[in-house]
């Protein structure tokens, strides 16, 4: 038996036996009968909603046209099949303009409605698969969801903010595993363009005669193997985003039509001669200093000024190191959850190792070891045996830039959290001598949040 829910509006009990005998002994699906709308959405306020609406039009009390906007209204994602006594152009046309799947006349052709109810569930179950999907990328990238304490970090999401509602050209800059993807994720999906298409393209992992091709695609029989058009990048995200990654590695032969394309938003197939318009938003990033590539002649001066209207540098994992922990425990939830483990925790000297290590490989390294982590762990302590070798190896002597590791040591008291926050409160008025303002922007809070605390910890502020 089929778990669809389909709803039958209909006041002869006749015809609603009729249907039900086929929704239910046919066609396997559960019925549900109302002989009015009332009924119907009185119930579908109190039970579970139908996965589809099967409505007669003339009815007592509310008539179909009038249920079929309701529920259109309320809930657009159930499907709605309107069945009419009377076979008139005027009322099929008023139905499928208010949203209704499909439009039958009396006596139905019971084959022909099995086809549509069947079509109707399943274009409505993709398009809620769709919508949940869109949901899930919007919500992961949120700016209140991505894994951030640092203050540098802070300093990059104030300029996606600034820069998300703009079409301006945006340069991401940083080293390998940093997370700028990331970063152009945030600006397109939190942007004006977010219901357009994000397109992505690794220029260092296309192959140098396959690059045109890829950007702006081809036309069959363009060259060897071209046996059908192909269409490009750029008008894939056509009226979105497209995002080139590793855009310092692109053939300098490229270089100049890319350049042309940012100018006029044009560009012929490879092999074409039709001219095609493509409203997108550009952005790219490199892990390679394109100031140097320039000075060096491996990148056109004038493209990569044409890029870099606006530059965000994402910093590396060893520069925002408030990073690091929370990124660290984000990694171990998800892997728990992936691999089916039960609870499992650092130790702290394994937290410890990790605060230690610079991550030369930034974000995606700790992933990888978080991960390799959790694959070896025993028990529901994950200890820094489990971590990688280079990880564990690495002394704190070796790093200038890290603080003293005796805050983990396993010896020393774990302070409450507000204990840390009076201990921060109080060191950088200390440090500051008093000044309020200097003391707030170096905590990286705002100067309410600064005098809140100050009342919180009965702080005397200096006068």
């Amino acid at each position: 038996m089929s778990t669809h829910i389909i709803d039958v509006i209909e006041d002869e009990p006749a015809v609603a036996r009729v249907v039900e005998h086929w929704i239910t002994k046919r066609w396997g699906y559960t019925a549900r009968i109302f002989p009015d709308g009332e009924s119907f959405f009185k119930n579908i306020e109190a039970n579970a909603e139908p996965d589809l609406l099967l409505s007669d039009i003339m009815l007592p009390g509310m008539n179909g046209i009038e249920i079929l906007k309701k529920i259109k209204s309320a809930r657009p994602h159930i499907p709605v099949i309107v069945i009419s006594a009377q076979a008139q152009i005027d009322t099929a046309v008023d139905a499928l303009k208010f949203g209704a799947s499909d439009y039958f006349s009396k006596p139905v052709d019971f084959n022909r409605l099995a086809h549509a109810i069947k079509t109707a569930l399943e274009v409505s179950q993709l398009t809620r698969e769709v919508e949940r999907l869109r949901s899930a990328v919007e919500e992961t990238i949120h700016f209140d969801n991505i894994i951030s304490n640092d203050g540098a970090m802070q300093e990059v999401f104030k300029l996606v903010k600034k820069a998300k509602d703009s079409d301006i050209t945006v340069l991401i800059q940083g080293e390998s595993g940093t997370g700028k993807e990331l970063v152009a994720r945030a600006l397109h999906f939190n942007g004006k363009r977010k219901a357009g298409a994000f397109v992505v393209m690794n220029c260092a992992a296309i192959p140098r005669e396959l690059l045109e091709s890829e950007l702006f695609g081809h036309e069959r029989g363009s060259f060897t193997g071209a046996v059908q058009r192909r269409i490009g990048k750029f008008e894939q995200a056509h009226n979105g985003t497209l995002f080139l990654d590793e855009i310092g590695e692109l053939d300098p032969g490229l270089q100049a039509k890319l350049l042309r394309v940012i100018q006029s938003g044009e560009f012929e197939r490879v092999g074409g001669n039709e001219t095609i318009k493509s409203d997108v938003r550009l952005l790219t990033a490199t892990n390679l200093d394109l100031r140097k590539q320039v000075e060096k002649g491996n990148f056109r001066e004038d493209l990569y000024f044409r890029l870099s209207t606006f530059p965000i540098l994402v910093p590396p994992l060893r520069q925002r190191r408030g990073d690091i922990l929370p990124l660290a425990e984000h990694f171990l939830k998800r892997f728990i959850k992936e691999s089916g483990k039960g609870k499992l925790t650092f130790s702290r000297n394994a937290m410890k190792k990790i605060y230690q290590y610079p991550w030369p490989g930034n974000v995606r390294e700790l992933e990888n070891a978080i991960e390799r982590a959790v694959v070896l762990v025993e028990g529901e302590i994950l200890t820094e045996n489990d971590l990688p070798l280079t990880v564990t190896s690495f002394s704190s002597q070796q790093s200038g830039d890290v603080p003293s590791p005796t805050a983990f040591d396993d010896t020393s008291p774990v302070l409450p959290l507000d204990r840390v926050k009076e201990m921060a409160i109080r060191h950088a008025l200390k440090a500051t001598d008093g000044n309020i303002a200097d003391a707030a922007g170096k905590l990286q809070i705002g100067r309410a949040t600064f005098y809140r605390l100050l009342k919180k910890f009965k702080i005397d502020a200096p006068r």
